[in-house]
């Protein structure tokens, strides 16, 4: 029993004092436009992300309503037949920035993201890379992957099939400053 009080102890001393960077304001945008037909991009301006420094974890929470289309349609469609936002209303990610040193980024720095990846009731292992640099006091995160909407069981209809590429290209530009 004391020595499980103290484990607990120690894991707690450790949560409050890691050094956590934070933004809920970090931009996650999706493309998946083909050439000759009308643009599908959306914008997602509300997702948080948390940061230690100390370990280099990163966790992430999106809201899939929070994405926003230029056209109200195609926003429409995302969320009630694609994503099924009502019965799947956010994707996830909890990974680790491997080699992260927070001591070390003067200048812009690649590393290797890994983690799993959540949404539409599906988790995938991903390994990408991210660009991060730090000015001042903020952290910036940038990141580009492709993930197939067939990998997490998102059916495209024949009628709209030549309309939507085949892989669908995320952007993550996150700002973060240090958690109070």
């Amino acid at each position: 029993m004391k020595k499980t009080l103290i484990l607990i102890c120690i894991l707690f001393v450790q949560i409050i004092f890691a050094q956590k960077y934070i933004t809920r304001t970090g931009t996650t945008s999706l493309k998946a436009s083909v050439d000759t037909f009308e643009p599908v991009e959306a914008i997602n301006n509300s997702t948080t992300v948390i940061l230690n420094i100390d370990t280099g974890e990163i966790a992430s929470l999106i809201f899939i309503k929070a994405f926003k289309f230029k056209v109200a349609l195609m926003q429409e469609h995302f969320n009630e037949n694609y994503m099924e936002s009502d019965k799947y209303p956010k994707a996830t990610f909890r990974g680790k920035i491997h080699g992260f040193d927070i001591n070390e980024i003067d200048t812009e720095k690649e590393y290797k993201l890994s983690g799993e990846i959540s949404f539409h009731g599906i988790s995938k292992e991903i390994d990408v890379l991210c660009r991060i640099i730090k000015k001042d006091k903020t952290i910036y995160l940038k990141s580009e992957f492709e993930v197939q909407p067939q990998d997490f069981n998102i059916e495209i209809p024949n009628i709209v099939r030549k309309k939507i590429a085949k892989k669908t290209k995320i952007s993550l530009d996150y700002e973060f400053s240090k958690k109070k």
